[in-house]
């Protein structure tokens, strides 16, 4: 199967993700809204309208780790068996919540598994950067820092095939799929610092399309409304906390920064149902691939032992 065709068998599962992230988006305007008219009653909106986000930040991350579970987690598994197999079942949606049911029995094992994963790269990450500093003080700083910052921005995407690595080795322990999943990384970085560019290029096209659309359509509404922002730039004005910058306490700065707000939050939902799902489905092949050719050894985990405390750790669990 080409990387279209499973990226056009997967997307059931983006599109039942959106639906989750646009309730997110709903729960998360009206919480804000209704703390800020409660509190405002009692001249303290901005203080209701910080109450407001906080529990609606709660109620998310509750409801966006079971998201996760189901139907992110299904996506992968399902994109790495047409991959790697060639062929996909009827009903993807089902198949995919089986299987990660399967490998992760509660939702508890899946994010310890995935916040290992995540713990790894990003220490790797760092010590690319303390690297850079050891080698050349400044200049070596600043390369080391810049191929770190490359690192972190495409480190959800390995952190998904790493993921994709432990529904592929469904013979043995997540833990030792995960160690082996790390190790593909650090042995194949050229491989996977070929489809750099085509992240890039796919998430900055996106931004500049699909948030710059959402940011006019928020400024036309948003204009019509000027009060809303004289009163929210007042509430901010009289809470009379220093740390609050100044450009928030101006009625037309305040409304063009809620525009790029939502026009970044519309990005993110679109760009992460739409466009990464088949961005990650041709750097997931070639990730699979690599570990297929030349799956990890006990030596290669001796190997990053000595870069990662996190993968150290994880490997002294299996060993």
């Amino acid at each position: 199967m080409d990387n279209m065709t499973v990226y056009k068998k997967t997307i059931g599962f983006s599109l039942r993700r959106m639906l989750w992230d646009l309730i997110a988006v709903i729960v998360l305007a009206g919480c804000c809204v209704l703390g800020f008219m409660i509190a405002n009653k009692s001249n303290h909106g901005i203080i209701g309208l910080l109450i407001g986000a906080l529990v609606a930040i709660v109620i998310l991350v509750v409801m966006m780790r079971w998201v996760s579970y189901k139907y992110k987690a299904g996506q992968i598994a399902m994109m790495v068996r047409g991959v790697t197999e060639g062929n996909l079942p009827d009903d993807v949606i089902g198949e995919g919540k089986k299987v990660v049911k399967e490998r992760f029995v509660t939702v508890a094992a899946f994010f310890a598994v995935t916040g290992v994963i995540k713990a790894i790269f990003n220490e790797i990450g760092r010590a690319i950067t303390r690297l850079g500093e050891s080698i050349g003080g400044d200049t070596g700083s600043a390369v080391g820092g810049a191929v770190s910052s490359v690192i972190s921005t495409i480190v959800n995407y390995l952190c998904d095939c790493c993921l994709g690595w432990v529904f592929y080795r469904k013979d043995v322990k997540s833990a030792k799929a995960t160690c082996e999943g790390a190790v593909l990384f650090f042995k194949h970085g050229k491989t996977f610092a070929k489809n750099m560019a085509r992240v890039f290029v796919f998430a900055i096209v996106s931004l500049l399309l699909i948030g710059g659309i959402f940011f006019g359509i928020a400024f036309l509404i948003f204009r019509q409304f000027p009060d809303l922002f004289k009163n929210l730039a007042l509430e901010i004005s009289k809470s009379g906390n220093e740390k609050v910058p100044n450009f928030l306490k101006d009625p037309n700065t305040l409304m063009i920064v809620s525009c790029v707000l939502i026009g970044f939050i519309m990005w993110s939902i679109i760009h992460s149902v739409f466009i990464r799902p088949y961005v990650l489905v041709g750097v997931l092949r070639n990730y699979i691939q690599s570990g297929i050719n030349d799956i990890p050894t006990e030596e290669a985990f001796d190997a990053l032992d000595s870069k990662s405390k996190k993968f150290k750790k994880l490997h002294a669990e299996i060993a």
